[in-house]
């Protein structure tokens, strides 16, 4: 039997299968690939190079550095090849460790899909590269090229890929981050300044048992300067303390606290007064030094910037023709989508797949959203120009 080789009218034609999709889905989710484990992202960047090769990419896939696994660039063939198109900027790399899929395993339950990472933000890689997939395979032509850029270190802060994501980001036209919708269909058009800081607490070790009063204690001056930092939150900034190491003997007094805290500021101005804020609280109490030092930091992409917004009336318009408002709002959430919109290149952002649960034991996606979502990328790859 002859194979129809007839194009497709529009995206909307397009042979999106969901149960092929959830099956092929299913290996990315069960590669773990925590930020921290190197060997873990790269297993996960090879996975997805398979797919990427077989969708018809060209394939790069570019060392890590900082202790921190590959990234990997794939790029599809088009007659404008090296013009300005469209980045989709992503990353592989989860909140979660190897072992979690024991706690939140893959399984389908009541038109949810469960799995470490399948929100946040491996479901959106997905559907992206699916629509890639589908349009070559229909043999349709996105007007710009389009380039895929997945990387490994965005849940801590991208510290090894900026310069990378940045790059890629002004060689091209639009970007666009398939990092998770909002339940309301919504995507990101504008993000808010996220600033890491690194805390530390130099005390004076002694015995806790016959020497305690020689000591000082740095785990006790943390856990009050703690209090002190995240009482510095207001609506336009916030502070907040996710992570603290400290001691390994219990009879010993610890002469060392480190701990990571996170600022988020809606303005430059914000930003600017709360890093003062942080980096003023550096003190030394009864002998104990408290240090503080200025981490990485995503710079306020500012919401409603004109170039932004004709870039999302294009996706309303292709949204509306799949059957779904897309609505749009500026967030508290940082992602690389930070860096590119701040350099003024057109963004948009969460553009994935519809879930709850990110950063959780109970992270999921609706199954329903992977045609959906996968049409609309397909939509923005074949009608932007």
């Amino acid at each position: 039997m002859a194979l129809d080789r007839t194009k497709p009218a529009s995206f909307l034609d397009l042979a999106f299968d969901s149960e092929d999709m959830i099956r092929r889905l299913r290996p990315w989710i069960e590669t773990e690939s925590p930020t921290f484990d190197a060997e873990a992202v790269a297993r996960m960047v090879d996975v997805v190079a398979y797919d990427a090769a077989a969708a018809g990419a060209s394939l790069e896939v570019i060392p890590g550095r900082m202790g921190c696994g590959p990234s990997l660039r794939a790029r599809f063939p088009h007659a404008d090849q090296g013009k300005p198109g469209i980045l989709v900027s992503g990353h592989l790399d989860t909140v979660h460790p190897v072992g979690t899929l024991a706690q939140n395993p893959w399984r389908r339950e009541e038109g949810r899909i469960y799995g470490p990472g399948i929100q946040d933000m491996k479901g959106g890689n997905f559907v992206a590269l699916e629509a890639m997939r589908q349009i070559m395979r229909a043999g349709m032509h996105t007007r710009l090229p389009v380039t895929f850029l997945l990387t490994p270190d965005e849940e801590i802060g991208t510290p090894a890929t900026r310069d990378l994501i940045e790059q890629e980001a002004l060689m091209n036209k639009y970007v666009i981050v398939p990092e998770p919708a909002h339940r309301d269909n919504g995507c990101v058009i504008g993000r808010y300044a996220i600033a890491r800081f690194n805390l530390e607490t130099r005390g004076v070790p002694s015995h806790a048992g016959w020497a305690l009063k020689d000591g000082r204690s740095a785990i006790a001056l943390m856990a009050r300067k703690l209090l002190e930092v995240e009482a510095m939150t207001t609506e336009d900034c916030t502070f907040s303390v996710g992570v603290i190491h400290a001691g390994q003997w219990v009879n010993c007094v610890s002469s060392t606290c480190f701990a990571e805290a996170l600022s988020m500021a809606k303005t430059d101005a914000d930003l600017e007064a709360g890093v003062a804020k942080m980096l003023g609280l550096s003190t030394s109490v009864n002998d104990v030094e408290f240090v503080v030092t200025r981490g990485v930091t995503r710079p306020v992409w500012k919401p409603g910037q004109p170039q932004d917004m004709a870039l999302f009336d294009a996706a309303k318009g292709i949204a509306g023709r799949i059957g779904f408002e897309l609505t749009h709002e500026p967030s508290g959430g940082g992602s690389d989508g930070n860096f590119t919109g701040a350099l003024g290149i057109p963004t948009i952002d969460s553009t994935g797949v519809r879930g709850a649960g990110l950063h959780t034991l109970n992270e999921h996606i609706l199954e329903d959203s992977l045609v959906e979502r996968a049409q609309f990328h397909a939509g923005l790859f074949l009608e932007l120009a």
